[in-house]
């Protein structure tokens, strides 16, 4: 993997445009939801729970995928939040994966940042440790003053530190990218639907990609 060829995918996804880069990609369509309900034991200290389901096409070598995750925030300063979790995920077919994972936020006006680190173990590898490193950057944009209306872009890196099975790919092994909308319904619930395109780099074999409307809700408490 070159830095070109790294620096190609991360602007084709920052545009968030409908072309694709000029590499092969194995592409499909998919579903993916993302509910997620948090509540507030202080003003500084929020957990959460978080759920996906990724619906896909096990006849194209893509099964469903579902995860739960549990969440414990802690703003340390007025933009910077960090948080830990643990997740159970479940792949259709075997090879499920528990995550420990770290990760520091920040907000800067518009702008977000987020850094994750992220500890993997999959069904299946003798008990073997993946380690990767996910940074991200966006956009949330009100869309007027006052407005419940916001238009969301972020940008996604995966370098994987450490694989999860002997001889697996290192270095920039993804890039996804989201583009869409989100509405606040009240101050407790908030809905967004977004484009979503995940694109997984593979030595020696077509990159995969996975183009999927994302719908999610945030409920408060």
């Amino acid at each position: 993997m070159t830095n070109i060829r790294a620096i190609a995918l991360f602007l084709a996804g920052s545009t968030i445009t409908m072309s694709q880069p000029a590499f092969a990609t194995d592409d499909d369509l998919e579903v993916w939801f993302g509910p997620a309900i948090e509540h507030s034991l202080d003003d500084d200290t929020k957990i959460e729970l978080q759920t996906a389901q990724r619906f896909r096409d096990a006849d194209n070598g893509r099964v469903d995928t579902y995860y739960l995750r549990g969440w414990v925030h802690q703003k340390v300063a007025d933009n910077v939040t960090v948080s830990a979790a643990a997740e159970q995920r479940v792949n259709d077919g075997g090879s499920d994966e528990i995550r420990t994972i770290q990760q520091v936020g920040t907000k800067h006006g518009i702008l977000r940042t987020r850094l994750r680190l992220e500890q993997r173990f999959v069904e299946g590898n003798d008990g073997r440790m993946g380690v990767r490193l996910r940074p991200r950057l966006g956009l949330r944009v009100p869309l007027a003053d006052n407005s419940p209306f916001t238009a969301a872009v972020d940008g996604e890196l995966f370098w994987t530190l450490r694989s999860t099975s002997d001889g697996g790919n290192t270095g920039l092994t993804g890039v996804e990218t989201r583009v869409g909308m989100g509405y606040e319904i009240s101050d407790n619930v908030s809905v967004g639907v977004k484009y979503l395109r995940a694109q997984s780099i593979r030595d020696g074999r077509e990159d995969r990609v996975s183009h999927a409307p994302l719908f999610e809700i945030d409920i408060s408490f």
